[in-house]
């Protein structure tokens, strides 16, 4: 699978950007309005709807109309691991694809307290659709990637700053 890495420091407590981040309303201030997503429902662990908090094993059902082009895109959303150690300053969770438009899909979301403020790293590893091209190109994906996550942490900032 081929990864894509992007980094950045917010000028606020890892507390603020770990609460923000554990949200599904996180996930929907910074998806880019390009995207055009529909999160269509949100099922917890434990199968409630709606839960306050994305804890291990919920479920995050969307669609997106990448710029308003082709038909909607399902996605379906697992998130497989929480972990959060607020007091020696780190924080994790992973999301998996379980159904969408990618073969392969792991998002790691890790937050580091960095004195006042906090590091956000997020690391994708991913496989492109069509087969072995597809895995042939799915390093290029970055460029798709990069501006799509440059906006994810230039809203982090302006949200939580």
């Amino acid at each position: 699978m081929a990864t894509y890495r992007r980094r950045a420091r917010v000028a606020a407590p890892l507390e603020d950007v770990w609460e923000f981040h554990s949200k599904i309303s996180g996930l929907e201030a910074l998806t880019p309005g390009f995207m055009n997503l529909r999160v269509e429902g949100v099922t917890g662990p434990d199968g409630e709807p709606d839960p306050e908090v994305l804890e291990t094993g919920a479920r995050i059902e969307m669609s997106m109309r990448p710029f308003g082009v082709a038909p909607r895109q399902r996605w379906v959303s697992a998130i497989r691991e929480r972990e959060a150690d607020l007091d020696a300053g780190r924080a994790t969770f992973v999301d998996t694809m379980e159904d969408g438009p990618f073969p392969r899909w792991r998002h790691t979301h890790r937050f580091y307290g960095s004195g006042d403020g906090t590091v956000v790293d997020d690391e994708v590893r991913y496989e492109l659709p069509g087969g072995p091209l597809g895995r042939a190109a799915s390093p290029l994906g970055r460029v798709g990637f990069e501006p799509m996550f440059r906006f994810r942490h230039r809203e982090t900032r302006k949200l939580l700053e």
